[in-house]
Order: structure tokens, then C-alpha cells, then sequence
């Protein structure tokens, strides 16, 4: 339901991937008569959710999982790879690099619950009403809510940052492309007509959006220079969040200090978090420098995703003497398909034997073995670690959707489970080759003078593997082995973040390791993963170059799921089909966040269900505990 965070605001180190650009309609800022009559009988709602009973009742004290008494205070550094040369958020994946952390300055309309699938309680709304059809959503604001510099967040605020998102920003476009109008329809009321009845989770996406300020964008800086909402931006922007930017240096250091003053600190969706005074990133081009700089306290936290770093790098003496704590917290929010990624614009991938092919040529077995300790699975879904991911044959509700495209799907959909090549053994890999040579050859692939060529066209097939993570690349160089003794020649691109960005946007790859992170309540969002229209458009998540009616059409069932057992289908039928087409090679997943931090800081006994660690969001400083770790540096 949600897009990933690193998809939207891909250098923002606080966790959270279309079409032309709808005309939207802007009518004035003068009140509008047109919410719609049904609109109008419907009650005003203090939260939302897809499916379910909202777990929280009008007038709750707090969210269960915070400590509502924690204190305030204290100082968290953390680290954040690449660099940034970009306070703007609408142009965030499209022109320059997002600072780490800018979410905190900003409010939505309605705050997610960490302890609810698809929930949203109100924010920067006090209220959301929508008709039974879910044809439009009308958000009313609260009356206290205000920018950093006093002035109110208005309606015309919220006019102004979907426009703004939708004119400069591919993703967030892609997004909200069925809001086919927003409108002032009461002085705090905001009304979104979508495109479409039936699209029962476009009120909850429209409670997702950032509000921008709209007067400081219009205005001037410091200089007389007026600003551009359309270009990047190294100023520290005006919010109306929980932090404000306190200082930075540009591409090393970000510092974020709480508003003392938040007009939202009281609210029953804020009660508990947002406890440090300052959250502080600093900025790493090497995660190996990055760990030293934990080891050797700069650095208060760190998120781990490197399993040999996890089993060999944390002996140290601050480990041994228990001032830093590692622990694993399980991920029950999300699912995830991490993978090598075939870019089947280009010729040479667009048959899926090819594809299966390199596959088969992947030995997950041994190389988890000697490069991730044993610690990972392999992915065997698009939704791996949830109850979305298909297994064994379709049956029942999934079945009868996929009937609706039968013939238009790989026929292996009905008749064989997918799995991924196994090996781990000499025979086994022996075996993988030849099915892999096999593939080529029914594909008009075949082996002369030990380079696999085009039997039609006479030329090599060649891989280059593009990515932006050294860390990545040992991984590549493992996998090339077997790749060349199919006879393909491969060779690996290293770039830095903002080569690796200009060449996505362009489609200028072979192949490169990409992720996908799914909610437990997908939709909208997967016309941007693997819908047609998306594979044309620069910063899309549509990373394979998908083009394909049938996926289009299960992308739709699932977006206009009635209830969840339909959702449910929908999304197997969905992501079998995808995992027959064979677009990619699935890497693995370990199924929880492996964390790092100096002792210095306390979290709720009841963690949020959703949340995983949710640091430093309703975490707090620890005096005592800080005392026992030691002064930092």
C-alpha cells in the first residue's frame, strides 16, 4: 500500500519503490460547492483503515506500544552512506540526493500505527470522511496545526504540495495519479476526487502526503532569491514536524533539533515519540569506515545488513564489556524481493529462458555458505515473508483469478510450482549448467569458442553489472564464475550515488541488485513496480522493464480488492505470474533487522508488533545507562 521510503526519498537514512503526468485540476483557492452529496451524509472519521475495525477508539490517550512518560533529552548520531546536496523534497529521486532524515521536519495528513496493518490516524487532519464508493476523500485540518515560523498550515498548503509532488516527482506522480482533483471545499477542508470509484485505499494514500509549506516556497531566502519548488534546494526548508534543521555541512553532516514548541507534541498520535532533542546523521562514502566509526563511538547506532560483518566485525571491548548491545528485532511489517535485476528493454534479455537461465547459473547454496555464514534464505516470492506469497498450485479464489487470464500467462501459472534452482554440491551446480546451457540454446544462444554469441545476430552475450555498493560487489564477483562458464563475459560497474541515479532514471543498465519492499496491504503501488505504463517513465520503480496486459490486469485486482481474502488472491495470482515471466534471480532475506548501539538509550517493554526496531522514533535517552557506557568522544 505504501511506496518504500528508499524509493521516494532514496538518501534518507530514516527507514520508511507511471504513467504521464494526470492534468490536475486546481480550481482557485475560492470554497468549493462540489463534495458530493454522499460524501457530505458520510461521518467525519478520526482514523482509517483498509479492511478492519480501527484498534483505536475517538479520543484515545496514546498508541499502546510508546512510553508515554519518556523523557525528553539526550543526543543520537547516526550514520547515513553516500552524501546529499538536496533539501527538496518534491524533486527527491529525480534531481540531486535527499539530506537523511528530512521526514522529521515534516507532518502528513495522518500518522501510520506501528501496531496496525494498514491503519492511519489523524495529524496534521483532525478528521477524513469519503463516500461509500471511495470516489473521493475530503481531509479537514486541525485548527492549531502550524508551520516552524507560526502561520497555520492551510488547505492551500495541501493544494500546493500534490501539485508540486506531481508535477517534479516520478514516484510520488505515479502515486497519486488517480487524484483527478483536490479542492477547498470548507475552510480547513481539503476534497480529492479520484478517477475511479471502488479504490477503496486512495483515501489512505492521500493520507500519506507531506504538506509543504506552500508561502515559504513562494517567498525569498536570506539573499532575495526567490525559490524554485521545481529545483534542487541546500537550504534548510521550513516544516512543521517535531525537528527543524539545526546545522548542517553540506554532503557530510545533518543536524536536526526538537521544536520545543511542536504544536502537535500533545496529540495522541505523538505522545511517546520523537524523544531525543537532537537526532544528528553523519555522512559515510564507506560502510567499512562507517562500522570503525561505530566501533570507535562517533557513531551511537547502526543498522547491520552485512551477515560476515554480523559474525566477525563486533568482537571488540566495548562489546565484551556489554556498553554496546546487539540485537535483532523481527520485520512482521513487510515483505521483500531483493534480486539480480535483467533490464529486458535491452534485446538480449527479453526472453525469459534467458533469464531462467542465469538462474540456474546462481548457486544461493554455496554462496551463502562461504560469504553470509548460513545466515539467509532464499527468496522464492515478490512477497517474501508474508502471507502474500504463493505457494504449490493455485486453488480456490487465487485460481478462478488467474482463469481471467489464462492464455495470456506463462501456462507453467496452473501446472508447476516455482522454485529456484537448488545447488550447494559439484553435481548439483553440474547439473544447473547444463539445464542453463539447454535454455540458451532453445533461446538461440550457443557457445563458440567459449563466448555464448547470438546464433541470429553473431553477438557476445554481455553483462555489466552496475551498482553503487562496494559491499555489493564481492557478491557480483562470486556469481561471475558461473556465469562464464555459460560462455557469458561479465564485468562490474562500481559508481557513486549520483552516476547510479542518473543511469536508473535513463535505463542505462544491464543488470543491477535491486529490492522491493511490500507492505501486508499492497496496491497502488505495484502499477509503479511492474505496470506497463511505468516502464517508460524516468525514476519509476519499474526497474525490469515490465510491459505485459496480464500483469496490468492482476495489478488492478488487487488495487480493487473488495475485502482482504481478495486481496490475499489477488496477490498470490500476482506475484506467480510475475515469478514465471522469470524476470530476475531472487537473492535472499533474513527476516529481521540486525542492530547495533552503545548503551545509551531506552525503548518501550512493548515494542511495536510492525515497527521492527522503530529507532530512534520511540526510543529515548537514558542517562543512567549513557553513565555506565561511558562519555562519548
Amino acid at each position: 500500500m505504501k511506496l518504500s521510503r528508499r524509493s521516494v526519498l532514496r538518501g534518507s537514512a530514516v527507514a520508511l519503490a507511471a504513467p504521464a503526468l494526470d492534468t490536475l485540476a486546481l480550481p482557485g483557492l475560492a470554497i468549493s460547492a462540489a463534495a458530493q452529496p454522499d460524501a457530505e451524509a458520510q461521518p467525519w472519521r478520526h482514523g482509517l483503515s483498509l479492511f478492519d475495525e480501527l484498534k483505536y477508539p475517538a479520543g484515545f490517550k496514546h498508541f499502546d506500544y510508546v512510553n508515554p512518560q519518556a523523557p525528553k533529552g539526550g543526543t543520537v548520531r547516526m550514520i547515513a552512506i553516500g552524501t546529499f546536496d538536496n533539501f527538496n523534497m518534491a524533486v527527491a529521486g529525480v534531481r540531486g540526493t535527499l539530506s537523511a532524515g528530512l521526514n522529521l521536519l515534516y507532518s502528513t495528513l495522518m500518522a501510520n500505527a506501528l501496531d496496525e496493518v494498514s491503519t492511519e490516524y489523524g495529524l496534521l487532519a483532525e478528521s477524513v470522511r469519503h463516500p461509500a464508493d471511495f470516489s473521493s476523500a475530503t481531509y479537514r485540518l486541525r485548527a492549531e496545526a502550524r508551520w516552524h515560523d507560526g502561520k497555520p498550515v492551510t488547505v492551500e498548503d495541501v493544494i500546493f504540495s500534490l501539485e508540486s509532488f506531481k508535477k517534479h516527482h516520478p514516484q510520488y506522480a505515479a502515486y497519486y495519479r488517480h487524484v483527478t482533483k483536490v479542492e477547498k471545499t470548507g475552510e480547513r477542508d481539503a476534497t480529492f476526487t479520484f478517477d475511479a470509484p471502488g479504490n477503496r485505499e486512495l483515501p489512505q494514500i492521500i493520507g500519506q502526503l507531506y504538506v509543504l509549506p506552500k508561502h515559504w516556497w513562494e517567498g525569498a531566502d536570506a539573499n532575495g532569491n526567490k525559490r524554485d519548488i521545481g529545483t534542487t534546494r541546500l537550504e534548510a526548508p521550513l516544516g512543521s514536524g517535531a525537528y527543524r534543521v539545526k546545522s548542517f555541512t553540506a554532503g557530510r553532516t545533518v543536524i536536526y533539533e526538537r521544536v520545543k514548541d511542536y504544536w502537535g507534541k500533545d496529540l495522541n498520535v505523538s505522545i511517546g515519540r520523537d524523544n531525543f532533542d537532537e537526532v544528528r546523521f553523519e555522512y559515510f562514502r564507506d560502510t567499512t569506515v562507517a562500522l570503525e566509526a561505530f566501533k570507535g563511538d562517533n557513531i551511537d547506532w547502526r543498522t547491520e545488513n552485512s551477515a560476515l560483518n554480523w559474525a566477525t566485525r563486533y568482537d571488540f571491548p566495548a562489546r565484551t564489556e556489554k556498553r554496546v548491545i546487539l540485537e535483532e528485532f523481527p520485520i512482521r511489517s513487510q515483505g521483500v524481493m531483493q534480486a539480480f535485476v535483467f533490464n529486458t528493454r535491452r534485446a538480449k534479455f527479453s526472453d525469459p529462458r534467458v533469464r531462467r537461465a542465469f538462474n540456474f547459473a546462481f548457486d544461493f547454496e554455496e554462496m551463502n555458505k562461504q560469504l553470509f555464514f548460513g545466515q539467509y534464505s532464499r527468496v522464492a516470492s515478490y512477497f517474501e515473508g508474508t502471507e502474500l506469497a504463493s505457494h504449490g498450485l493455485p486453488e480456490g479464489e487465487e485460481l478462478a483469478i488467474l482463469e481471467t487470464v489464462r492464455g495470456k500467462v506463462p501456462p507453467e501459472v496452473f501446472t508447476t510450482a516455482y522454485s529456484n534452482p537448488t545447488g550447494g554440491s559439484p553435481e548439483q551446480v553440474r547439473a544447473n549448467l547444463r539445464e542453463g546451457i539447454r535454455l540458451l540454446k532453445d533461446a538461440g544462444w550457443e557457445v563458440r569458442d567459449r563466448r555464448l554469441v547470438s546464433v541470429k545476430t553473431k553477438e557476445p552475450m554481455t553483462v555489466e553489472f552496475l551498482t553503487e555498493s562496494p559491499s555489493f560487489e564481492r557478491v557480483i564477483l562470486f556469481y561471475k564464475p558461473s556465469l562464464e562458464r555459460l560462455g557469458v563475459t561479465v564485468s562490474v560497474r562500481n559508481v557513486d550515488d549520483a552516476q547510479y541515479e542518473n543511469r536508473l532514471r535513463s535505463w542505462d543498465y544491464d543488470a543491477i541488485i535491486g529490492s522491493w519492499g511490500q507492505s501486508l496491504s499492497p496496491g497502488n503501488e505495484q502499477r509503479g513496480y511492474w505496470g506497463a505504463a511505468a516502464a517508460d517513465q524516468a525514476g519509476s520503480r519499474n526497474l525490469i522493464g515490465i510491459k505485459d496486459a496480464a500483469i496490468d490486469a492482476l495489478i488492478e485486482r488487487v488495487i480493487f480488492a473488495k475485502n482482504r481474502s481478495e486481496l490475499v488472491a489477488a496477490t498470490k495470482a500476482l506475484d506467480r505470474v510475475l515469478l514465471h515471466h522469470h524476470f530476475l534471480v531472487p537473492q535472499w532475506t533474513y527476516g529481521k533487522v540486525r542492530t547495533a548501539r552503545w548503551d545509551r538509550f531506552g525503548h518501550p517493554d512493548n515494542m511495536p508488533r510492525y515497527g521492527a526496531a522503530a529507532f530512534p522514533t520511540v526510543w529515548w535517552w537514558d542517562g543512567q545507562r549513557a553513565a555506565k557506557a561511558g562519555s562519548r568522544l
